[in-house]
């Protein structure tokens, strides 16, 4: 039985349990495979960098209060966030990384820094 490569269909030489005729074609039929996996993770992590970046931009000392308007302008994305913070009081924070964000009244948001030593989980 003649075996061929799973990318190109080349006709294979040599071992037995070959499945490629070279690099560059098992590099294609994988990249192949997990296309659509590795694009949808992409897609998320590349809008998770921005939200990050907005929140970052618009809060550059630590704590601020901004319009919900202003993050739309921005392109934030409130689908997205990496992880929610509830404190003793009973606040949410919504956080893309280190950058976070707690709804006010009237469409407001308090933005906030969590610090990279922070590891109590009441805030």
């Amino acid at each position: 039985m003649e075996r061929t490569c799973l990318d190109c269909g080349e006709i294979l030489r040599g071992r037995s349990d070959q499945k490629f005729c070279s690099d560059q074609c098992r590099n294609n039929y994988n990249n192949k495979i997990n296309r659509d996996e590795t694009n949808f993770m992409r897609n998320i992590q590349n809008t998770l960098r921005r939200n990050r970046r907005i929140l970052a931009e618009l809060n550059p000392d630590e704590k601020k209060k901004v319009h919900h308007d202003l993050l739309i302008a921005k392109g934030y994305n409130f689908e997205f966030h990496t992880n929610t913070l509830k404190t003793k009081e009973g606040d949410i924070y919504y956080f893309c990384y280190d950058q976070g964000y707690s709804p006010l009244e009237n469409q407001y948001f308090s933005l906030v820094k969590r610090k990279p030593d922070l590891i109590d989980p009441d805030f």
